[in-house]
């Protein structure tokens, strides 16, 4: 990661968020827009942060959610299976959502599916061959797409958003 910070030009620079806010501030000076200074920009970074994910998981035919589920089932270790409802709750979609990205993994031959031995209500999915290489192949590339996209921020600023980012996510899933 580069420890490089970013340039003072881009700093300084007035930004979408920035022209909302006195647009607000001139239209309703009654009102207080100073968060969307960090909503607005998190939201528009997050849609930023999606397409460029998005764009990696395209190269290995893969929609989001198909990454996330073959990236949960590896993350499993050996024999890279779950549960579908445990599946389903990793993956934060519905059992109906993820029966359809399973439906299309199996179809392509990357996951399987099979019958709990002691309890034939209970379904369970596995990652086939095929399909851990290609997630081993996907994670690679996601893990340097992602250390691309926070070179960007430098080293400080990344270590210093982490334990940030982390509080707020652990307030935010209380409510």
């Amino acid at each position: 990661m580069s420890g490089a910070p970013a340039t003072a030009d881009a700093e300084n620079t007035v930004d979408r968020v920035a022209e909302i806010q006195a647009e607000w501030r001139r239209e309703r000076p009654d009102l207080d827009p100073a968060p969307q200074g960090v909503i607005g920009r998190l939201h528009r970074i997050a849609l930023a942060l999606t397409e460029r994910l998005v764009a990696v998981y395209r190269e290995f035919g893969l929609s989001e959610g198909e990454f996330d589920v073959l990236a949960t089932l590896r993350r499993a270790g050996a024999p890279y299976e779950r549960p579908a409802g445990e599946l389903a709750d990793h993956t934060l979609v519905t059992t109906g959502g993820l029966t359809k990205r399973v439906d299309r993994l199996e179809a392509r031959g990357l996951v399987a599916r099979r019958t709990e031995a002691s309890d034939a209500r209970k379904r369970l999915v596995r990652l086939t061959p095929d399909g851990r290489d290609l997630i081993d192949r996907a994670i690679a590339a996601h893990l340097d797409n992602e250390r691309r996209i926070l070179d960007a921020l430098g080293e400080a600023d990344t270590a210093a958003l982490e334990p940030i980012l982390t509080r707020w996510m652990r307030t935010l899933d209380a409510d």
